[in-house]
């Protein structure tokens, strides 16, 4: 690739689209574990956990993960019902939610916008099964390096803490 711009579907690839590209995988990761942070460190948050140690961290962590993800439920005990914890959990929805579709559809304007080229070496193929096996591959190690550190400290270590008694 060296002299020349990535293509998909004919149009050439441009730095506004890869920012926007990066904005929309790192933003419902990055909204879940700054939130998960930032009301871990929040003194009157503990007082809303059932648990302690590991395992409140990860009713900490699936809170803030379903706020982001889907539905906004919670461990049973978890009593999020606190203002600190209904607007840290509104405003992760919101941009977990949100900044992601923001982003696409400003790449698919900027696309839309550029006029389609002739196809060459560079063209990126949607059609074979080396883009699906490179996407999944993507998709899987942006979720796994995104998120392992938060399991490591909440579900890892609970249930490595539950084997060890």
């Amino acid at each position: 690739m060296v002299g020349r711009t990535p293509e998909f579907l004919g149009k050439k690839i441009e730095a506004n689209e890869m920012k926007w590209s990066v904005v929309v995988c790192l933003a419902m990761p990055l909204a879940i574990l700054l939130g998960s942070g930032i009301a871990a460190l929040v003194p009157g948050v503990a007082d809303s956990l059932t648990n302690g140690g590991p395992h409140g961290f990860s009713e900490l962590l699936y809170a803030y993960s379903s706020a982001g993800g889907n539905n906004g439920s919670a461990f049973a005990g978890f009593s999020a019902n606190t203002e600190f914890l209904n607007v840290s959990l509104a405003i992760v929805m919101l941009i977990a939610r949100f900044l992601p579709i923001y982003g696409t559809l400003a790449i698919a304007g900027s696309m839309a916008g550029k006029k389609k080229l002739a196809a060459t070496a560079g063209t990126l193929s949607t059609s074979n099964g080396v883009f699906v096996f490179l996407l999944i591959l993507i998709v899987l190690l942006v979720g796994a390096l995104s998120f392992f550190p938060a399991l490591a400290l909440g579900p890892i270590a609970e249930y490595l803490r539950s084997v060890g008694h």
